[in-house]
This record gives C-alpha cells, structure tokens and sequence, in this order.
C-alpha cells in the first residue's frame, strides 16, 4: 500500500522540471510521522540516531511506516517516532543527510545534507503581526491550486484545534486587497502554532512573494457571515476521542472469564 510519501515521491521523479511537484514532496516529508532508528532505546528527553557512513556522506534512517523499519533491519532495532520537521531541525549545520525508507518503499531516496539544510531553512517560515480593517469581503480569486491543496492538507490536521476555516478576499480600510484564512474558535494558546502552519504552507506553495493573511475569529464575531456566504469553506475533520469503557463486574465480562484461585 502507498503511502502519501510514496505518492509525493512518485510525482516529483514523474515531473523533474516541476518545482511545485518538489516542493510538495518536501511539505509531505515534513509533516510525515517518521520512525528514526537509534543506536540504543531512548532515554527521557535523549535519543541518539544511528548514523550510518557512505561514499555519498553520513546519513541516518527514516522511515514512514513502522513495518517498514522493521522489514528493513529484519531484527528488533530501537527507535523514535518524530514528524520529519522536528528531525530536520535535529540535523541541521550537522553535514548529516536522511535515508528514507531505503529498500523498503517506492519513496526510498537518499536526501543529502543540502537537501536537509534547504527543508530546515524552508521550514523557517515565519508569520509576522500586523493589524488592518477589513471594509469588504469577496470570494478568493488567483490563488493556485497548489496553495489550496496546502491548505487543506494543513487543516485535515487540526482537528480539535480549528473549529472552522474560510479563505476570502479581503479589502482593507488602506484601500490593500489580499486573501485572508478566516479561523474560527481557535484558543489563544495554540494561535501561534496555527499561524506558523499556514506560513509555512505558503512557503511550500512556491508563490514569489505571495502573501496570506490569517486571522482568528471568535464564533460570533460580526464579520463572520459575510465570511462564510462569500468564502471558501474548508472541511474539519471531527475529532474522535476514543470511548471510555464502562465498567464491568468481575466475571461478568463473556470475554474475560474470572480467575480461580
């Protein structure tokens, strides 16, 4: 089964001229869990990646899948499950590249360390604070599709945190006209977080010079059904908590007979 690392990969070695096609691939990477083999189990807060010599450099291992890491060693070998932005950051100014899923899927590539330095500086995006009265609303136009896939995919993960998204045309008091992420019942604690997300999902769209402007909403905030009957709504994935199992007297479980002593 493929996984959508794989499906990136595929596209980006379809189309090698296509810089949209890399960059996305890179955005998957980034927020792909990734199971890094160690050289011994992690304690705490410390996890030391094997790292692995070659004539092409020094690498460590990654893989998407836990059955992959497994097929790849054939033995039990420790390891850490980290999103591909956090191992990025690990690596950086180390000369140190990423073996993904070498062997075992049809995403297996070498990343140099060059290649790891530009995700890590890529992933650097970052949101800036302005503030700016919007005077009329209007539905998004001339944005690429790549930026709405982006977008999406960013949402897709914020369940529970995002409790509705609309991307809008926006003209401010200044007579300044731009897009704008409407985000609905965000808590404060996790603004900023949010923000960066969807700098960083205008990074990796490959717009020069693109700009989006986020803000958050209360759910009964006065500009909000202008939002919602002139933008582009996106779907929340509901967040699903798993159901507490009522209690059950001993020996009345069918499944779980009581124990004799």
């Amino acid at each position: 089964m493929q996984t959508p690392l794989d499906l990136a990969h595929a596209a980006m070695e379809n189309a090698p001229d296509d810089a949209q096609a890399a960059l996305q691939f890179y955005e998957r990477l980034a927020d792909a869990e990734l199971f890094l083999m160690l050289e011994e189990e992690a304690r705490g807060d410390t996890a030391r990646p094997q790292i692995f010599e070659t004539p092409e450099g020094k690498f460590v291992l990654a893989f998407d899948r836990e059955e992959r890491l497994a097929e790849f060693v054939d033995t039990p070998a420790p390891y850490v499950a980290m999103s591909g932005r956090r191992i990025a950051k690990i690596l950086a100014g180390e000369d140190i590249g990423i073996g993904l899923n070498l062997g075992v899927g049809a995403s297996s590539t070498l990343l140099p360390p060059h290649a790891v330095e530009w995700l890590h500086a890529a992933l650097g995006a970052k949101s800036r604070e302005t503030t700016a009265k919007p005077v009329e609303f209007h539905p998004p136009r001339g944005l690429p599709e790549s930026l709405i896939q982006a977008l999406d995919t960013k949402l897709a993960n914020m369940s529970g945190v995002v409790g509705a998204a609309y991307l809008v045309g926006v003209t401010y008091a200044d007579g300044q006209r731009s897009h704008m992420m409407a985000l609905v019942d965000v808590a404060p604690e996790a603004q900023p977080g949010v923000a960066e997300a969807f700098a960083e999902a205008l990074q990796f769209s490959g717009i020069e010079a693109g700009q989006l402007d986020v803000t958050f909403l209360p759910p009964d905030a006065p500009h909000l059904q202008a939002i919602h009957k002139t933008g582009l709504g996106f779907e929340i994935p509901a967040l699903i908590l798993p159901e507490q199992p009522e209690p059950v007297a001993p020996g009345m479980d069918p499944d779980k007979p009581p124990k004799l002593r």
